[in-house]
């Protein structure tokens, strides 16, 4: 039995199937939870489950990535963005930044997605969630060092989070221990 629907990602074409599936399931989530499409901050992050796999994925990275001196370095710049045109509404999108996890044993996910608000937006919905509203699939992300909106749903293996601008470009850099390098 296959536990993880890419896993193990053996080749950058794999990666790149990885990379489409959790667009389309990201924009799903957000379009459960807000009933639209929110803008995307351009951050695609791939999940590995084994340690091969991501020494692999971290070499393919490499090829497709722009080099940092930064050892917090989380998402690295893409040579040429990723674009996925627009299917079926979901708008086209360009990725530019590109995220390769380590395996965690508690995340069975290929991967997530990165949307924002502009920020009196984010901290009204922020506030709405922490006053009790329920928001199908949406929920304040519980972690100090990020100020973010996670959106998931049992049955999508991917996750999307929402947040402002300035914390899309924040979490490119690892902010904590916490972060999973």
């Amino acid at each position: 039995m296959k536990l993880y629907r890419f896993s193990p990602i053996q080749d950058q074409t794999s990666l790149l199937e990885a990379i489409k599936y959790t667009h389309f399931a990201c924009y799903e989530l957000c379009k459960q939870s807000f009933g639209s499409y929110l803008p995307n901050a351009g951050n695609m992050g791939i999940f590995c489950h084994y340690d091969e796999e991501y020494e692999r994925l971290v070499a393919i990275r490499k090829e497709l990535t722009e080099p940092s001196d930064d050892p917090n370095q989380k998402y690295f710049n893409l040579h040429e963005p990723i674009i996925i045109t627009e299917q079926d509404g979901v708008p086209e999108t360009t990725y530019t930044h590109l995220y390769i996890r380590k395996p965690d044993p508690y995340r069975h996910h290929v991967g997530d997605v990165d949307f924002y608000l502009e920020q009196q937006q984010y901290d009204e919905l922020k506030q709405s969630l922490l006053d009790g509203k329920q928001i199908k699939c949406a929920r304040v992300f519980p972690r100090n060092d990020l100020d973010m909106i996670e959106l998931y749903n049992p049955d999508v293996d991917a996750l999307g989070y929402v947040s402002t601008t300035t914390m899309t470009e924040k979490v490119r850099i690892k902010l904590s221990e916490e972060t999973k390098l």
